[in-house]
């Protein structure tokens, strides 16, 4: 049993973490790292003052009422936040915080190492290699494509699209974008880039790099009608949430050479990834990477326990959400 007023933490973090997490008053940690069930997750939250989640939780309204009257806040330990019920936790009078900023530079590297796998054919290089299959060097030897003087779509220009703009304009590429609002001109002159309504650039872009929020209106934005707006010399990269595209009309769309291949890092239905993704050469796929240093995802972590630790002290969150 764990003690009431209690801050609940759902995953394992690193230890410093756990430890300013303590000044605070009794930790209750989960015993395994397999994610918590519905029904564990209740359980534990039980006479919470707060909640450090991570996106394997659902944290609902069910939950926090199982948690009471007494939850303060809960922590997302990431930049998105679409596993958590913002309204209904509001409407309890309960923060809702997450960990911008701190893993920008980690995501963007890996959108542009997953554009390098895919366009270069480093994975199936690597594969090639490790099957032990007979090779040797000639010109038109697995030809891939370069990205100078190319386009590159970025669908979301927060700091995350941003800083991928940076990367693109260091490699020699051209940048569109596409938003909800026009970024400021300062910053559009800073990256050279150029506003698009989104049906434009998906015509114009020869790679698609997404970094939108997951809401109700950007789930599957990357349908079958958005690929086949695409030129079948593109690339898609997918760096954001797996449900933003349609998995299953990306298959169709490589299958048909529709487009020229997919980089992808987050996944529909995670774990799971879409089986006839696996089976294509033109796919390059890491398992949700993004943030995966040991720098950045300690520095989400302690952001989440530095945004209990101000709200619980009675001050105001360093992140909050909305």
């Amino acid at each position: 049993m764990h003690s009431a007023e209690h801050v609940v933490v759902t995953a394992a973090l690193p230890e410093t973490v756990l430890d300013s997490l303590r000044e605070l008053g009794p930790l209750w940690t989960p015993q395994t790292p397999a994610p918590l069930s519905a029904a564990q997750l209740r359980e534990a939250v039980a006479g919470a003052r707060a909640i450090v989640s991570t996106l394997n939780d659902r944290i609902t309204g069910e939950v926090a009422d199982a948690a009471g009257d007494g939850l303060r806040i809960v922590a997302n330990v990431a930049v998105g936040f679409d596993n958590v019920d913002v309204a209904a936790l509001r409407s309890r009078g309960t923060v809702v915080t997450n960990t911008p900023g701190v893993l920008t530079d980690a995501t963007a590297d890996l959108t542009f190492g997953l554009l390098l796998a895919v366009t270069r054919r480093l994975g199936e290089g690597e594969r090639l290699l490790r099957s032990r299959t007979p090779w040797e060097f000639d010109l038109g030897f697995m030809l891939g494509s370069g990205l100078q003087g190319k386009t590159l779509g970025i669908v979301g220009l927060g700091q995350i699209g941003r800083a991928v703009a940076h990367r693109a304009r260091a490699f020699g590429m051209d940048v569109v974008y596409s938003g909800r609002r026009q970024a400021d001109e300062r910053v559009e002159r800073e990256l050279q880039a150029r506003h698009l309504p989104l049906p434009e650039l998906l015509r114009t872009a020869d790679v698609v790099s997404l970094h939108c929020p997951l809401t109700p209106q950007t789930r599957h934005l990357v349908d079958a009608a958005a690929l086949a707006a695409m030129k079948p010399s593109a690339y898609l990269v997918n760096t954001t949430r797996g449900p933003v595209v349609d998995e299953a009309a990306l298959a169709d769309a490589l299958e048909r050479g529709e487009i020229a291949g997919a980089g992808l890092d987050v996944f529909e239905n995670e774990p799971e990834v879409h089986p006839r993704l696996l089976g294509l050469d033109t796919v390059a796929l890491a398992p949700h990477l993004g943030s995966a240093t040991v720098e950045t995802r300690t520095a989400m972590a302690q952001l989440a326990a530095d945004n209990v630790r101000a709200v619980l002290r009675g001050g105001a969150p360093l992140t909050p959400v909305g």
